[in-house]
């Protein structure tokens, strides 16, 4: 475990993410739980009490103002992650954002700019490229071990309820399922694939408007493809399969984040790995966080702001593919 300097945290949200993600930092002897803030000060403090955090504020820009707090873990809903991230950034704080980043590329672009203007840390909380069975099956393809990758099938479905009000369903708020959900499985393609240079896509919506279902096409120069299912109308799991000249990886996890990784390759028999990891693995994006700060850096290897633009890019180009507004 990383034990350099103890850095003080500050939670944006009192939310059920932030829950998540707070139960993930006590597995952390370097992160202090220091300080959280919502939009109701009652909320953040019965927040605070419940998972033992020294400070509560009833204003996020309150949060941002403390001289004490060196790094924000915001989990906002998407519409005001370029909001509440710029605050922090200005306010002289380190950032780790939820995915979506921001609503779009140009906000994304803003945001890296401001970290590089302040001089300090920024990173998209993308909660894939730090588990260890992802990192195994990059490994494992870069190896060779199931030849040239040919194909990729990503999939992340689910069935919420429907209900207008939510973020999920509610335009205002960057709803549907593409932000929510979709980035996952387009984050599987770039992170094993590359960015795509071609795509097609078709998409279906909710009575008022807001996509709940889409499906998408990626194609390279190089002859490689992907196909992407993104919906809240079929119960698809999640998980994807890269397949290769000699073989295939497989890997799905579920919403306990348990993760299973099958390698089959032609000739062998398939092997399995299980992971479920500790603090449902957010505990991996705070480390590489505090990582990057005692190195001085302002942004990660892991997930640099490229790979969050270029992500951000084409789910930008998805949406003009089939009529996505916010």
């Amino acid at each position: 475990m990383y034990t350099k300097k103890r850095y003080k945290w500050g939670i944006l949200t009192a939310g059920r993410m932030s829950a998540k993600f707070v139960q993930a930092l006590k597995l952390l002897d370097n992160a202090d739980l220091y300080a959280v803030a919502a939009r109701d000060l009652s909320r953040a403090k019965l927040f605070a009490e419940e998972h033992g955090i020294k400070k509560y504020y009833g204003s996020y820009q309150a949060l941002a103002m403390d001289p004490e707090v060196e790094v924000v873990y915001i989990a906002s809903p998407h519409s005001h992650h370029f909001e509440h991230t710029m605050l922090c950034l200005k306010n002289g704080k380190a950032v780790l954002c939820e995915k979506a980043f921001a609503l779009d590329a140009s906000d994304v672009q803003t945001m890296i700019r401001e970290a590089r203007l302040q001089k300090r840390f920024l990173m998209e909380a993308l909660w894939p490229p730090f588990q260890p069975l992802y990192k195994k099956a990059k490994e494992l393809l870069q190896l060779g071990e199931i030849g040239r990758l040919i194909h990729i099938d990503a999939r992340f479905g689910l069935q919420p309820p429907y209900d207008p009000s939510n973020r999920k369903f509610n335009r205002s708020l960057g709803g549907g399922s593409l932000l929510d959900i979709g980035i996952y499985p387009i984050h599987d393609v770039l992170y094993f694939m590359g960015t795509p240079d071609s795509l097609a896509a078709k998409a279906t919506f909710t009575e008022l408007g807001v996509e709940e279902s889409i499906q998408i096409i990626f194609g390279l120069e190089s002859g490689q493809t992907a196909t992407v299912l993104s919906s809240y109308k079929i119960d698809a799991g999640i998980g994807c399969t890269l397949y290769g000249e000699k073989g295939n990886i497989s890997f799905s996890r579920r919403r306990d984040m348990s993760q299973q990784l099958i390698v089959s390759v032609q000739g062998k028999a398939p092997v399995e790995f299980c992971d479920t990891p500790l603090g449902m693995g957010y505990h991996f994006e705070a480390q590489e966080v505090m990582r990057c700060l005692d190195k001085g850096v302002i942004e990660s290897q892991v997930v640099p702001h490229t790979f969050s633009l270029a992500l951000m890019m084409v789910m930008d180009r998805v949406r003009g593919e089939v009529g996505i507004e916010y």
